[in-house]
């Protein structure tokens, strides 16, 4: 299906300097439709730009001996069945393609066998996002590959051999390819963002780069705007009072909406830089009133010889500027001067008038 020409426009901007905004549902919907729908709304109204879920498949991706990442589940036995019961049938995905589309934000679901590959290619949806655990699944990553559309790669439990290769595979077949520096824990402290390696990546790979940020703060993504990222993805939770084990890890909607307008906004500034002279120039008329001029301090009479005790700063700036103090020290007074008059340079012997 082709996507609405907002959603258009938002791919396009890729390596333009307008940054990719993922807001990632994961399983936060907890196996709800209807709270998935929930989510959708809530991230196409914050203003991100995508609204990404994980498909998983119980039978395809997984075995009854599967340990939990956290025990955080007082309803599933084993990480199988918490699997199982985040399925959605292959006409509610659909659904839920089709809602974003009406929202005009990106559908992305992250595959985790070949079975939900091909389901989600199925469904249809413009780009492929590679959870960190996948990036080393050549036989997924392939089978991906086949679509030719662009591939973003999450790295958080991937050392730099693992990245190269998994770039390479991705270039070799001519897909583009993005990069984020992600680091897998839940919520990620400051010290292990990883900021350095945003410009690290692009400058090894000569790829998109980006942050999938786990540290359910709006810091780091715009940080990460500042330096000129083309990618953000960030956990997102209705509130932190909700079931999950991402919740720890995830932004609030409130929150993704102050995220979305601050990465617009340094957006905005880096794309606009500034010349000071002509900034100076349009706030001409505000500096007359803002700055000041050099002012008789007292009533003085003609031929009076200045000295610093006789003169003030005072606003307006209309008159003398207080850089021509020196000039004016030691001269005398042509004709007498009222107390508060701003001085001009016809009322001192011998100053010019700039």
């Amino acid at each position: 299906m082709t996507p609405t020409p907002p959603v258009n426009d938002a791919l396009a901007g890729l390596g333009r300097g307008r940054c990719l905004i993922i807001g990632e549902v994961a399983l936060t919907h907890d196996g709800s439709l209807g709270l998935a729908h929930a989510f959708i709304d809530a991230i196409a109204s914050a203003g991100a730009d995508a609204v990404k879920f994980q498909t998983h498949i119980a039978a395809a991706e997984s075995t009854p001996s599967e340990p939990f990442r956290v025990p955080f589940s007082r309803q599933d036995s084993t990480r199988y069945a918490y699997w199982k019961r985040m399925e959605f049938a292959e006409d509610q995905w659909r659904g839920l393609a089709e809602h974003c589309r009406q929202r005009q934000v990106l559908f992305v679901s992250s595959p985790f066998s070949l079975e939900a590959v091909e389901l989600l290619r199925r469904v249809g949806q413009p780009l492929w996002k590679i959870a960190s655990g996948e990036t080393g699944n050549t036989t997924l990553l392939d089978r991906i590959l086949d679509d030719g559309a662009p591939v973003l790669l999450s790295t958080g439990m991937s050392p730099l051999a693992e990245i190269d290769a998994a770039v390479a595979r991705v270039k070799a077949r001519g897909v583009p390819v993005g990069v984020f520096q992600t680091t897998t824990a839940y919520p990620c402290p400051a010290e292990k963002v990883g900021l350095n390696l945003i410009p690290f990546y692009r400058e090894r790979y000569g790829c998109w780069v980006g942050l999938s940020d786990h540290s359910a703060t709006i810091y780091p993504g715009l940080a990460g705007a500042a330096i000129g990222m083309d990618l953000l993805e960030v956990h997102v939770a209705l509130s932190r009072e909700m079931f999950g084990p991402d919740v720890v890890a995830s932004v609030t909607t409130a929150e993704l909406k102050q995220l979305v307008d601050g990465v617009r906004f340094i957006a905005r500034m880096r794309a606009s830089p500034l010349d000071k002279d002509a900034s100076a120039a349009e706030t001409a008329s505000l500096r007359q009133i803002f700055t000041r001029s050099i002012v008789a301090r007292e009533a003085l009479p003609a031929g009076t010889v200045l000295t610093r005790d006789h003169l003030v700063l005072k606003k307006p700036g209309t008159g003398l500027p207080p850089s021509r103090v020196e000039e004016i020290v030691g001269r005398r007074l042509a004709r007498a001067v009222s107390a508060d008059q701003l001085l001009s340079a016809d009322d001192i012997e011998g100053l010019s008038a700039s």
